[in-house]
């Protein structure tokens, strides 16, 4: 299955798709090899050698505008969800459900799910593996105190703090 990369205004992104939908995002590294080996690596794909499908091209144009500050809606992108588990395909439902400029807890998706505080720590480690960072927006789970903390994504909570200011997210400063 290919993959492509692309330039936006953060840097070089990728994404890996299949005849399904999306099977991986990949955010900008430190340079655009690093970028590339880890999407082939998560995804399990190969750089595209046949044109980019137009529903593709579509979603890059998408997430460039997004990234330059056109803040864009990406509930509508086909993803590939026989990559992760049922629980995991749950949790980035209620991530995308979260709309640019808001942030909800690990704690209030756990309680959206039907399950108690204390699965709070699961829908974290679900987000950590998210295989479409920015388009199931897991920079937008926040801790329960407001901190912007594990994001696994390239740049950690700076890139999750970065992205959460485009979106005109209500940021707390210690």
């Amino acid at each position: 299955m290919p993959h492509t990369l692309f330039p936006t205004a953060f840097g070089t992104c990728g994404v890996a798709w299949n005849d399904t939908g999306l099977l991986g995002f990949q955010l900008p590294e430190e340079d655009v090899e690093v970028t590339e080996r880890k999407l082939a690596q998560r995804a399990h794909t190969k750089s595209a050698t046949e044109p980019r499908p137009e529903w593709l091209r579509r979603v890059i144009e998408r997430v460039q505008a997004h990234l330059e500050g056109r803040l864009q809606d990406f509930t509508d992108v086909p993803l590939d969800w026989t990559r992760v588990s049922d629980f995991q395909q749950a949790v980035y439902r209620h991530a995308l459900a979260i709309k640019p400029g808001y942030k909800q807890s690990y704690g209030d998706i756990a309680k959206a799910m039907g399950l108690g505080n204390e699965a709070a720590r699961a829908v974290g480690v679900a987000l950590a593996t998210n295989p479409w960072p920015l388009i199931v927006p897991c920079h937008r789970v926040v801790s329960a105190s407001d901190k912007m903390t594990g994001f696994s994504a390239p740049g950690g909570v700076r890139t999750k703090t970065r992205l959460l200011a485009l979106e005109g997210a209500e940021l707390i400063s210690e």
